[in-house]
């Protein structure tokens, strides 16, 4: 399965494959041009609440995935067409937080790959 992530401020490549926005606020500073955004999914990314509960705390990245992976439970429809895209193209799923290990990009990847099996 080809799933990267990769940051909005990050200049982005022929090796990216399919871009998608997992944010639900568009990120600061970044021109929709300069971001080579293919698809906004607004819905995949973590809750507003969930998101600020979360404060990208280390601490609560355990249970930020277990809240968060409860949420991709009802996007089924999106997060499939992911799966199902990644078995034959690179998908990248593009994130704007600062910390590059706690994020939703990453929980997401995660999600996914539970969902294939692999």
């Amino acid at each position: 399965m080809a799933i990267r992530v990769k940051r909005a401020y990050e200049t982005s490549g022929p090796s990216d494959g399919t871009r998608y926005l997992v944010d639900r606020i568009w990120p600061r500073g970044v021109s929709k041009k300069a971001a080579a955004i293919d698809e906004w999914l607004k819905e995949l990314g973590p809750s507003h609440e969930l998101r600020k509960w979360f404060g990208h705390d280390p601490n609560r990245w355990s249970e930020f995935k277990k809240r968060y992976f409860r949420e991709l439970d009802d996007q089924q429809t999106l997060w499939t067409r992911l799966v199902t895209e990644s078995r034959t193209h690179t998908v990248t799923l593009v994130y704007s937080a600062r910390d590059e290990d706690h994020n939703q990009a990453v929980a997401l990847r995660e999600y996914l790959s539970s969902k294939t099996g692999k």
